[in-house]
């Protein structure tokens, strides 16, 4: 291919149109009119030879080729970004930068207010604005409308950018009074009624009922692999919640171990591990590739790391 053919703007017309999947909007966001985006997609299939996007009955629908060649497209669209971003450097102390962050209830229990500690100290003036997920897409998170998200994450866009906070292990949370602490066995667990908490991924989410087995998570997957079902009496998605129910003298909340040992000087609650392995959990920060090169967002990610580590290693070691 010549590339005295390649106009950079056709890659940023190919950009939205792949993300927006309708010229009309597409149009707008570029501030072009329809027309002049129609003459540019017929451009961009006479130079990559492909119909790159086809109207059917959901609307306009990429074809493989146009899917394959989305994440490249981004990826070259940042870069030039990148280079033609004035050079500046990130003053802390003076910074009075609003970092948007999504953040899981988990990583917001855990996380964030140690986080917000160390951050008084080095960056006084910056503000955290923090969203739920059920707040943000990932859509959101790519076009850099959201400068990071925490969480769990089964998956991520290839594109995205991502570091490894921490590796957690489940505890159980319980009364100091439930008769199961007597002999914690499998046969105690199993016998006591249990509060389940999750929320993963972005969106809205869905209902949950004990016959959705294979969307329970984590702990009921490794009950299933032992033979076993528990008795789950109420469906919750924060953990702060989950942790005030297994104050009751009967219920049992399962938690990754970072929330549990938020109790731990709790006289009314006790902690235990779990009678059965259950894979340990990854917490992630990930991020657009448009701001890998920012320098506030790479201080604020290097500090979330760090304070990450300080939490689950305070020796230090």
């Amino acid at each position: 291919m010549n590339l005295s053919r390649i106009d950079l703007n056709l890659l940023v017309y190919l950009d939205v149109l792949l993300r927006e999947k309708n010229v009309t909007r597409a149009a707008e966001q570029l501030g072009i009119t329809q027309p002049a985006l129609s003459n540019g997609l017929r451009r961009l299939r006479d130079l990559f030879n492909d119909p790159l996007l086809v109207r059917t009955s959901e609307g306009m629908t990429p074809t493989e080729r146009a899917v394959e060649l989305q994440p490249q497209v981004r990826t070259i669209l940042s870069s030039v970004e990148q280079a033609v971003l004035p050079v500046s450097d990130f003053e802390v102390t003076k910074s009075t930068r609003v970092f948007r962050i999504m953040a899981s209830d988990y990583a917001e229990s855990t996380l964030l207010a140690p986080l917000l500690f160390k951050l008084r100290d080095e960056a006084p003036n910056i503000t955290l604005d923090v969203l739920t997920p059920s707040d943000v897409t990932f859509q959101d998170l790519e076009q850099g409308k959201i400068d990071m998200a925490i969480n769990r994450f089964d998956r991520l866009p290839q594109s995205f950018h991502q570091a490894t906070v921490w590796r957690d292990s489940f505890s159980c949370l319980m009364s100091s009074e439930n008769k199961a602490l007597d002999n914690f066995d499998m046969d105690a667990f199993l016998a006591a009624p249990h509060i389940w908490v999750s929320k993963t991924g972005m969106g809205v989410g869905r209902g949950m009922s004990q016959r959705d087995s294979q969307r329970l998570g984590w702990v009921d997957e490794a009950l299933a692999e032992c033979g076993h079902e528990r008795q789950i009496r109420v469906f919750t998605r924060h953990y702060q919640v989950a942790a005030l129910l297994a104050k009751h003298p009967d219920l049992i909340a399962t938690l990754p171990t970072q929330v549990a040992r938020l109790y731990d000087e709790d006289p009314r609650l006790a902690i235990r591990k779990p009678p059965f392995m259950i894979i340990p959990i990854e917490l992630k920060l990930a991020w657009s590739p448009l701001l890998q090169h920012d320098p506030g967002h790479i201080w604020l990610r290097r500090r979330i790391v760090e304070v990450g580590q300080a939490i689950t290693d305070p020796s230090g070691g």
